[in-house]
């Protein structure tokens, strides 16, 4: 039998992973429900044996969406989260709970959306700041980031707006919009967002605002903060809020029994599946805020407010068979082909299976009755096996030890979770693929399509993207359905993609890991095709936002002969392999390497250079740049607004910490 304390030490590990799947890597690897229940064993336990409460259980806080890369910010007051309950019992235990002889007293019942939670301040009408949920007591300020989303007004109408609002909503997803990204992360070769909470939750955190905006993010507000306003009623509140131009929810209702309650939870279990976006339950709270104060909270939760959770629709299908698809990086992907059931209004032919490991955790069988889920109501999962059915005769169904479209054996690299096909430039999937990835808006920006590069394939046309630019009229012409015209307008789109920008270029050869973002960075920081070839592993971690991982697959890339001559006949037809503009700064008459052997972090920003400006001086004078500071730090070079863990590390570590002024002084 275990000790209480191994138990509960188990527990804390085992949620605190969890909590940075889903709050720091928006990839949940458990139900809402089955964190729930982790966590209120950890509860339970605690309260049993009060001694084992120790300040960095998970009980003791919130859970945290906080990112490095964002400014931290204080809270005006605690953004709690809300306990749960899955069923009418627990409901009925919180009605009882509260003050019901109170006169004029009633419940606010609301959806519940899935998102992402966001504090949203006014300054004389104008938005000035929004800051992530974070911890509870401080979060991210993304203010640029929710600028982007066009219902979030940027500043407010109408009359008697108090000098300082805050609201308190939830920035969300619309299905629509998860499915147009979701489609275009397929076609590059990314992993599809889980769930529109996940895909709204990794949107926010973007550095890039361009990618914010065009993920088209919506936001509902169900909290107004302001001490110039006098109003008790919640309700009345937040039809004040929306008289200013503040989107807020029109699903509500007041509510004055339990009757009323549970009517409200069982006309939405349907309804809210007719919805454009996620909702994933009911918030129950107490409609006077005075009567909230009185009620207060626990160190984690509000006592005045609690949350019903939804279950998520199941149901138990036979499993027909497994297919595998081999995506444009390589990695296989194993899907479930299922005997046609009906969940939450769709029919459901296909599930995914993830990966190897996640087909082996499921243990699967040939012909299975397997139990399926609607991730966030949207995307299929597999989350069972009913083992009862299965017959004697059924085989285990094993991953693939060899690639399904060239039969070339799979790897799978350290780290990392999938298995992958390397025949990267002989394998037809991959190189089909790679040739759409390179072709979308966002890289080379071609008009042509996946029906079109197929063909094109089959034609044995094309087998690179290089190819592309090599095609004729008559080539074109000779594919079924095209004509003149639709011939010459392909042609056309071909021509124009040599003008694109380098980092669209760059991005568009599909090199791993280097996404769109990560493009802009190198061809900012090389300035060109030919100098980013040319560098180390070393070189390229020296610039910020590049880690081991990236460099080594970029080194990699130009190492393979067949890459280089794909780029050498992209030069060669005239494409774009150069920025316009440059961050690399070259030093004149370098004598002497003045940071020889030197590591150096930066952090912060800077008014003379950008930060990849000041990586590539501090290279050429010999030095190294070095992401995190350790013992072997010789110093910080800090602009304005450093990073607070970063200062406390080097004041700690006794690290120099020198500011633009003194480094362009002392080495410049």
């Amino acid at each position: 039998m275990p000790r209480v304390e191994d138990l509960v030490e188990q527990l804390r590990r085992a949620i605190e992973q969890h909590n940075y799947q889903y709050y720091v890597l928006s990839n949940p690897t458990i139900s809402d429900a089955e964190y729930d229940h982790l966590m209120q064993q950890l509860i339970d336990l605690e309260q049993k044996n009060p001694e084992l409460i120790t300040s960095t259980s998970p009980t003791q806080r919130v859970g945290s969406d906080r990112t490095p890369e964002f400014k931290s910010v204080k809270h005006s007051s605690p953004m709690l989260s809300l306990s749960n309950t899955y069923n009418y019992d627990e409901v009925r235990s919180f009605w009882y709970r509260l003050p019901i002889e109170e006169p004029g007293f009633c419940l606010n019942c609301e959806l519940k959306f899935d998102g992402l939670s966001i504090a949203v301040i006014y300054i004389d009408g104008e938005l000035t700041q929004a800051i992530t949920r974070g911890d509870g007591v401080e979060g991210d300020d993304v203010t640029e980031n929710i600028r982007t989303i066009r219902s979030i007004p940027l500043r407010l109408q109408g009359e008697n707006i108090p000098h300082r609002v805050e609201v308190r909503g939830e920035v969300l997803l619309p299905y629509k919009e998860f499915e147009r990204i979701n489609k275009q992360r397929i076609a590059q070769g990314d992993a599809p967002f889980a769930n529109p909470r996940n895909a709204a939750s990794g949107t926010l955190k973007q550095l890039d605002t361009s990618v914010v905006s065009d993920r088209r993010l919506d936001a509902f507000f169900y909290f107004l903060l302001s001490e110039e306003v006098t109003e008790d009623s919640h309700f009345k509140r937040l039809q004040l809020a929306q008289s200013w131009g503040i989107k807020t929810s029109i699903y509500t209702q007041s509510c004055h029994s339990l009757e009323e309650i549970y009517d409200f939870i069982n006309s939405w279990d349907t309804e809210r599946l007719n919805l454009p976006f996620a909702t994933d339950g009911i918030v129950l709270k107490i409609d006077s805020l005075a009567l909230q104060q009185k009620i207060g909270f626990t160190s984690k939760y509000p006592r005045w407010a609690i949350a019903y959770k939804y279950q998520p629709e199941r149901a138990s299908t036979q499993l027909l068979s497994v297919s595998y698809q081999v995506g444009r990086t390589g990695i296989i992907t194993p899907v479930a082909n299922l005997a046609p059931i009906l969940i939450s209004g769709t029919l459901v032919r296909r599930a995914t299976l993830h990966n190897a490991d996640f087909m082996t955790a499921l243990a699967l069988h040939s012909a299975d009755y397997v139990y399926v889920e609607k991730g966030g109501e949207i995307i299929p999962k597999i989350i069972g096996v009913d083992q009862a059915l299965r017959s004697s005769e059924a085989l285990p169904i094993t991953f693939p030890t060899e690639c399904p479209d060239c039969g070339t054996p799979l790897v799978k690299s350290e780290g990392e979770v999938g298995y992958f096909c390397p025949n990267q430039l002989g394998c037809p999937m991959q190189i089909k693929g790679a040739i759409e990835h390179y072709t979308q808006r966002k890289a080379a920006d071609i008009l042509i399509g996946p029906e079109t590069i197929n063909a094109l394939f089959q034609a044995n046309l094309v087998h690179s993207i290089a190819d592309l630019y090599a095609l004729s009229f008559d080539d074109i012409s000779s594919l079924d359905g095209f004509k003149e015209r639709a011939t010459q307008k392909l042609l056309d789109s071909i021509e124009a993609s040599k003008k694109r920008p380098f980092s669209a270029i760059l991005f568009g050869l599909g090199i791993r890991y280097v996404g769109e973002n990560v493009a802009k960075i190198l061809a900012r920081s090389f300035g060109s095709l030919d100098a980013l070839s040319q560098a180390s592993s070393d070189q390229l971690q020296s610039i910020d936002e590049i880690g081991t991982k990236i460099a080594d697959s970029v080194v990699s890339y130009f190492a393979d002969q067949r890459n280089l001559q794909i780029v050498e006949s992209l030069k060669n037809r005239g494409v774009n392999l150069t920025s316009e503009t440059s961050n690399s700064v070259l030093i004149e008459k370098v004598e002497v390497l003045k940071l020889a052997g030197c590591s150096v972090v930066i952090s912060g920003t800077f008014a003379q250079h950008s930060r990849e400006e000041y990586a590539s001086i501090i290279e050429q004078l010999g030095g190294k740049k070095s992401s995190s500071i350790s013992k072997k730090t010789s110093f910080v070079l800090a602009g304005q607004d450093m990073g607070p863990s970063k200062r406390e590390k080097a004041l700690s570590l006794e690290i120099p910490i020198l500011t633009e002024e003194e480094f362009l002084k002392q080495y410049m």
